[in-house]
């Protein structure tokens, strides 16, 4: 683990280099909240009920600043661009003669990115609590939070490998960038980062709950905002760790048949 190790510190220094990228996209995605309290503040004035999809406009925020938030501490922003950068110019060539798993030492890079990016994102955090304590509606069950950090780890753990399949369609295919667009898209939908996914009819809340992307980024915010029942929040975290599985199953296969059509050259 020591490699793995330094790989996390090497991926520390270089992710702290790029500090005030993080810093305004942080300061970027937490001005989005305005938006959120202007659109769905008029929704809600214009229904005739004080909720929708019975939650109130208070716990309709407190999920999108979840959202916005826990994107910086499991989400996956450039990784599979990097894969891509690495294996189009040859610097994976370094890691075929070392004894050094590739998936770990990117897993150890992406988890220091997310550290950098997490305490970034604190301080403009801390204000937007202070702005907006009063409208804030967390709900006050424990069993949310033993529930939620695992959910939140398997929602990084999905994500980077996502991300690191794409990245390996450059054995393939020489431009990535196609297949990256149509997958932000559709984790965006899809994710709940666009709207809270249980305002959809039951079917197709059911049908999305089946898919990977549902636990990126909608199943832990919806745990931790209260979205969730204890049921439906178990089952789901069962469901998350089968695709977490799967995901890992397919990057290794991925992995395997990409390194043999895999040509290096040079000295």
């Amino acid at each position: 683990m020591t490699k793995y190790a330094q790989a996390f510190l090497v991926g520390l220094q270089s992710n702290l280099v790029y500090r005030w990228n993080f810093a305004v996209r942080g300061c970027f995605s937490l001005f989005q909240l305005v938006l959120v309290f202007v659109l769905w503040g008029a929704a809600f004035a214009s229904s005739k009920s004080a909720s929708l999809g019975g939650f109130s406009f208070d716990q309709t925020l407190t999920y999108f600043l979840a959202v916005s938030v826990l994107q910086f501490f499991v989400g996956a922003f450039n990784e599979d661009y990097q894969i891509s950068e690495e294996i189009r110019t040859g610097l994976i060539n370094q890691f075929l003669l070392k004894p050094i798993n590739y998936f770990g030492y990117r897993l150890s890079i992406f988890g220091a990115a997310r550290i950098v990016s997490a305490s970034l994102i604190l301080a403009p955090l801390s204000l937007v609590v202070f702005l907006l304590h009063s409208r804030l509606a967390f709900p006050h069950e424990s069993w949310r939070i033993g529930l939620g950090i695992p959910a939140l780890a398997l929602s990084g753990l999905i994500q980077f490998t996502i991300a690191y399949c794409f990245g390996l369609l450059t054995f393939w295919f020489l431009e990535i960038q196609g297949f990256v667009i149509l997958s932000m898209a559709v984790e965006a939908t899809l994710g709940g980062q666009i709207f809270p996914l249980d305002l959809m009819p039951q079917r197709l809340f059911h049908a999305a709950s089946l898919l990977p992307f549902y636990y990126q980024m909608y199943f832990p915010a919806a745990i931790l905002t209260g979205r969730l029942p204890l049921v439906a929040a178990e089952r789901g975290l069962g469901i998350q760790v089968l695709w977490a599985a799967v995901l890992l199953g397919g990057a290794a296969i991925l992995w395997r048949r990409g390194l043999r059509r895999h040509t290096a050259v040079g000295g």
